[in-house]
């Protein structure tokens, strides 16, 4: 039998679990109780997937199996303060939260068995990478509990080290956001160039997204690919020595610097 699920704080990634649970496995939606501080989008999770809903997180921990906490790190100290007391002892409990170590959650609420997970936001679509550590005390049962939430958003990575999880923080949880800001100076530039930003949106999506497609079909190096685009003294070669004496590398590897140590940071918040 399916185990019953609470989806508490159900925002953006928790709406992408319970999207991507029903698509992609057997749970049905009365198994999934998704729970969050507005009334609004509790009616709105209901109409979208005909799940349970409630603002109550204490009486969704009550009952759940399986609790998925998809709140943000901020707002993770209140939550636990909140349901403590209040969650099975066999019951797994599942984070998204950056930053929030295992041994904060199972400090407050007592249960052996934890799942942590950095996922990124194309798992709203099915498209995301998930990296994910779990506790010695998570049982096979468990395990394929996790692997079939984790599955629906997309593809996983297993580690051993919860330290792992904030560098996935800084690159993939994180990673979209460079992603989507490269791609708007593409847009931004070819507008500047002449084209209608229709245009430019179709050419700098289906660039990105063949350059994808590519690489990975290809199995090359980077530093390859690129290679093959640059001819000596040609266009593609100039626009890269302008990036490499820009720092784009530079800039961006401290990027995800900063962003792997404020990840670290919150996790020292308690």
């Amino acid at each position: 039998m399916s185990p019953t699920i609470a989806v508490i704080g159900c925002g953006t990634m928790g709406g992408a679990l319970v999207k991507g649970v029903l698509r992609e496995t057997e749970i049905e939606p009365q198994d999934i109780l998704a729970t969050n501080p507005r009334q609004e989008r509790c009616a709105e999770l209901k109409t979208l997937f005909d799940i349970r809903t409630t603002t109550d997180n204490v009486a969704a921990a009550q009952e759940a199996e399986v609790i998925f906490l998809s709140v943000k790190p901020q707002v993770m100290p209140r939550v636990l303060h909140e349901i403590q007391g209040h969650v099975a002892p066999d019951a797994l409990v599942f984070s998204i939260a950056a930053g929030i170590r295992i041994e904060t959650i199972h400090a407050a609420l007592g249960t052996p068995a934890i799942v942590r997970a950095m996922p990124n936001t194309p798992a709203q679509i099915g498209q995301g990478i998930t990296v994910w550590t779990a506790t010695p005390d998570v049982s096979e049962e468990q395990r394929t509990h996790a692997l079939t939430l984790l599955r629906a958003l997309g593809e996983e990575v297993y580690v051993e080290d919860e330290h792992y999880l904030d560098m996935a923080t800084a690159l993939s949880g994180t990673g979209p956001a460079y992603v989507y800001l490269f791609m708007e100076g593409l847009i931004d530039a070819g507008v500047h160039l002449g084209f209608s930003r229709r245009v430019a949106e179709q050419l700098v999506y289906q660039t990105v997204l063949g350059s994808v497609r590519y690489a990975q079909q290809s199995h090359e190096h980077q530093a390859i690919l690129r290679n093959q685009v640059t001819s000596p003294g040609g266009t593609t070669a100039e626009a890269l020595y302008h990036l490499e004496k820009g720092g784009f590398r530079t800039i961006l590897s401290r990027a995800i610097w900063a962003a792997y140590v404020r990840a670290t940071q919150l996790g020292k918040r308690e």
